[in-house]
Formats: structure tokens, sequence, C-alpha cells
């Protein structure tokens, strides 16, 4: 199964899904989250793919949020709202399938890692960059909150001290900062990163997966079990965040290219 968006192969019981929108440095979009979550289904359901890796087309992970889906009905504080009260929901529901799949998750990172595509990157089992990555929880510079876990994923991951840093600053990370704060599992080059990724999925395909599917269920049920909550919450918080007028000047200074006046209304 391939989408436009997304391309789904398998081979060695490695399921490898690639999110296919290099325009947008793999933006997600509504239709990039349904045919994702159709190739992560299909992953799911099959008994011989024992391992998934996800990826990006065109040398970057994911930039994170739509912005051209997410002002398509305007700047009107009433859809601006609702459309990101949908967005952010539908991308919810990715984190919580990456961690309801009991089969290890891989993430292969390179190029722009940010917002929610650096979440999703935190809810999957390993993480692999390159050197070329370039981290971000960029919601603080458009008036927003994280969404797809992030601000719960990362206090369990660095603690509270070092997420608020990362959450209320909004600074740049490269791969080397992401190891020594142990969010990411190796760091190789660019050139090293498609055979790091491969070695370490062949090791887990030939681990015994049902032992494997009980670590992950166990590991949820131990340091996950609050994720759901945290999203929902997310979903509310972030609909509230939609209707201010520094989210609306965070949003405008981003399209202009320009550095936004926060008024703090």
């Amino acid at each position: 199964m391939s989408h436009p968006l997304v391309d789904y192969q398998t081979e060695q019981h490695i399921a490898t899904i690639t999110m296919n929108d290099p325009k947008t440095l793999n933006a997600f979009s509504t239709s990039l989250k349904n045919a994702m979550m159709d190739a992560l289904n299909q992953a799911d359901a099959d008994y011989e793919v024992r391992v998934i890796v996800l990826q990006g087309a065109g040398n970057h992970f994911s930039s994170g949020g739509h912005i051209g889906e997410m002002l398509e009905n305007g700047m009107d504080s009433d859809a601006l709202a609702d459309k990101i009260n949908f967005m952010v929901s539908e991308v919810a529901e990715i984190s919580l399938k990456l961690r309801n799949i009991h089969k290890p998750i891989i993430a292969k990172l390179e190029g722009a890692v940010a917002g929610a595509g650096m979440n999703l990157a935190l809810t999957c089992d390993f993480r692999v960059a390159a050197d070329n990555a370039k981290f971000v929880q960029a919601f603080v510079n458009i008036g927003l909150i994280p969404d797809a876990g992030g601000i719960y994923l990362l206090n369990k991951l660095v603690g509270v001290a070092k997420t608020t840093e990362l959450v209320m600053l909004g600074d740049k990370l490269k791969a080397e900062d992401m190891a020594r704060l142990n969010l990411v599992n190796e760091v190789v080059s660019a050139e090293e990163l498609d055979a790091s990724v491969l070695a370490l999925a062949t090791r887990l395909s030939q681990l015994p997966a049902k032992a494997l599917a009980s670590m992950k269920h166990m590991i949820n049920v131990h340091a996950y079990m609050g994720l759901n909550e945290a999203l929902d919450m997310e979903v509310d918080q972030q609909t509230m965040m939609a209707r201010t007028d520094d989210f609306k000047e965070g949003i405008t200074a981003f399209m202009e290219k320009r550095q936004p006046v926060y008024e703090g209304k």
C-alpha cells in the first residue's frame, strides 16, 4: 500500500513508512495524517511486520503542523480555533497509535525535526539522528503550546526543568544536543543514516517479537499511562491559544518573515 503523501514498503519483516510531502518538509496536513494512520494500521495488522521505521522524504523528517491548512479558513478567531482543534486532535491520534502498536518503532531523523514532528519522534521507541538534524519546540514562536504529547513526553524523558526551558524558549537543538539529553539513541553522519537505521531494524526484527511486544506494553503501563489525558488537555489549551491576539500576531509574523511583537492578549 502506498499513497501520494505516504509511501509504505515492507522487506525482511521491516515496514518503512515515509512521509512524502517534501515541498512542505513533510508538514502534518490532514491528508498526510490520514495516509499515515492507514500505513500504521497496516503495519500493526501484518503479522510478518516486526519492526516499523518512520522517516521523511527529501532529507527532512517533518517541519510540524501544516501552516497552510491551519489558515485555510482565514484569520477569524472562531475559524482558527475550530481548525486548530481539529488538527491537534488529528495529530494526537498518531501519537497514541505509535505507542499502542506493540512493535518497535524507529524514527529516522534528518533535516527539520520541528514542532509536532519532534514530538512524534519522541513518541517512537528508538530515535536515530543524522548529524544534520535540527530539532525545535517551535510552538512558542507563534503563540501556541506543544501538541502531539510534547510537554508530557519531555517531562518523562528529561524532567521538568529542561522541559520548561525547551518549550518556553523554543531554542533550536542540534543532534549532538539531543544525544546529550538522551533524547536520541544514536547520532551518525547523514551518509551513515540509512545503514545505521537498517542495522538497528534488522537486529530488532531478529529478536523474539512477543517478548518485545510485552516489553512495550509494560513500558506504556509504567511510563505513558497519562498520555491520553495529556493529549486531551493539549486540544483544549491549543484551542484557547488559537483565539488569542498573540497567536494571530505570531502566525502573521511567521508568514511575513519578521519578528513578532506580542502584547500578552
